[in-house]
């Protein structure tokens, strides 16, 4: 899929070592505006297989609605009723606004290459590329770190995936027998059932697992729901504000939860009216106000209703002894499951690509089912590595999600416009700085507290 989107996105010579941008950077301001308005990337697209802007919305709140909602009610009690349902508004327009400086950075360098469409490994390239003489040399190396941290990012999700399935299946298991089995053979009992799913090399076949999946989702979220409502706990049982100590999980697991930049620019690019994807209102606008007003009444209404109690995942706090509450474990993890080939998708068909030329053409298919096969074995050795799914939802969160859904945004930004577009006494370049170190302080500090709540375990 990625190689083909890569194809539709780069008709012709795309880029060509931004050899025009080189020119137009270089220029006068004016000029540069000139010859920028002259190229319009929306025009030169392919839209034979575009989406509607509703198709577009769903796409995006479907990606978006994943399992980080279920974290929810845990994020707002690391950091407490008030002040977990003020910042999750907070760092959902955060992250909206992050997600809303990449696409417009992706259409002004567009116009600058004369490009039709980026990714965002791509918009990152044609950002150093056109950007200062200094840095231009290291738009390759950007683009490569890009589609790494992508695809740590889909596998650190995938991982967090085994983990929590892993974890669903022992509560129910351990109900019904009594035993005490180490959740490392739940784990390991996963193994054959993601190893068939990450040798899937085509969307369609993921079709079917997808709708099972949504269906499950739809289901155990029904039932979720009842239980919260049902028996809600008063204000003055919970805490207003957790604790200093416990701010980084919250900012990690709620960054990991909303944060959703991984899909927004083939959606984007994908649009038939690519121009409504920003703007008021938008599909972006519509879309984050939609998912930050979910995750935020899941989160403050899921700890209302298990207190400290609650679990990493809400669906984990939910009585096992009662049939609807074993109903939700199966049916969430069994969507999970479904989910992890989706996944997995991308991070596989990126590095896919990248390896199919070095094999020989008699073993290519051998070898790129071996690779997936060991890719698959990464996940659940990782799992077994970290079964905590607190600290691991959280150090995922904070190493991967806040460097790029937060920190590579605002370079790009601030670099596509470094040449006289920073704004009145350079606004953007004082903002963008602040958005970094907001995500490096969530980076260090939420991976600090996961790795020593790893450690822990272990001693």
């Amino acid at each position: 899929m990625w190689k083909k989107n890569t194809e539709k996105e780069n008709p012709g010579n795309q880029m060509k070592e931004f050899s025009s941008t080189t020119k137009i950077a270089t220029g006068a301001i004016g000029e540069y505006h000139e010859k920028d308005e002259l190229y319009d990337p929306f025009e030169h697209r392919d839209k034979k297989d575009a989406n509607s802007d509703i198709g577009s919305l769903a796409h995006m709140i479907k990606s978006s609605l994943g399992s980080g909602i279920l974290a929810m009610p845990n994020a707002v009690k690391n950091g407490g009723l008030i002040f977990g349902g003020i910042g999750t508004i907070i760092i959902g327009i955060i992250c909206s606004h992050c997600v809303h400086i990449l696409v417009r950075s992706s259409h002004v360098l567009c116009k600058r290459t004369k490009t039709p469409q980026m990714t965002y490994a791509e918009t990152a390239e044609a950002a150093f590329a056109s950007g200062p003489l200094k840095l231009r040399g290291l738009s390759k190396f950007v683009k490569i770190l890009v589609n790494a941290a992508l695809c740590a990012t889909y596998v650190g999700g995938a991982c967090v995936y085994v983990v929590f399935i892993a974890t669903s299946i022992q509560q129910v298991t351990e109900y019904w027998t009594n035993m005490d089995i180490n959740i490392r053979w739940y784990i390991l009992s996963l193994l054959p059932a993601v190893i068939l799913l990450a040798q899937i090399r085509n969307l369609k076949y993921l079709v079917p697992f997808s709708v099972i999946a949504n269906l499950c989702i739809v289901i155990g979220f029904s039932i979720t729901l009842w239980y919260i409502f049902t028996d809600l706990q008063p204000v003055s049982s919970v805490k207003y504000f957790s604790s200093i100590e416990q701010l980084p999980k919250f900012f990690a697991t709620v960054i990991f939860a909303i944060e959703g930049i991984g899909v927004v620019m083939p959606v984007e690019n994908s649009m038939k009216k690519p121009q409504h994807f920003l703007g008021c209102p938008s599909v972006l606008n519509v879309t984050m106000t939609i998912v930050v007003t979910l995750y935020g009444v899941m989160g403050i209404f899921g700890y209302l209703r298990y207190g400290e109690e609650t679990q990493p995942v809400i669906t984990l706090s939910l009585d096992t002894s009662t049939v609807s509450g074993q109903m939700v474990k199966i049916l969430i993890a069994l969507a999970i499951l479904f989910t992890y080939g989706l996944q997995f998708f991308v991070p596989l068909e990126i590095m896919c690509n990248a390896l199919r030329p070095r094999f020989s053409h008699n073993f290519a298919t051998i070898g790129e089912s071996c690779f997936r096969i060991l890719m698959a074995l990464l996940t659940v050795i990782v799992a077994l590595a970290i079964p905590n799914l607190d600290a691991f939802i959280s150090l995922v969160g904070a190493v991967f999600f806040s460097f790029l859904g937060i920190a590579i945004p605002a370079i790009v930004e601030t670099i596509s416009c470094w040449e006289g577009h920073l704004g009145f006494l350079y606004w953007r370049l004082i903002k963008n700085i602040i958005l970094f170190v907001f995500s490096m302080l969530a980076l260090v500090t939420g991976s600090y507290v996961a790795i020593n709540d790893i450690i822990k375990d272990y001693a």
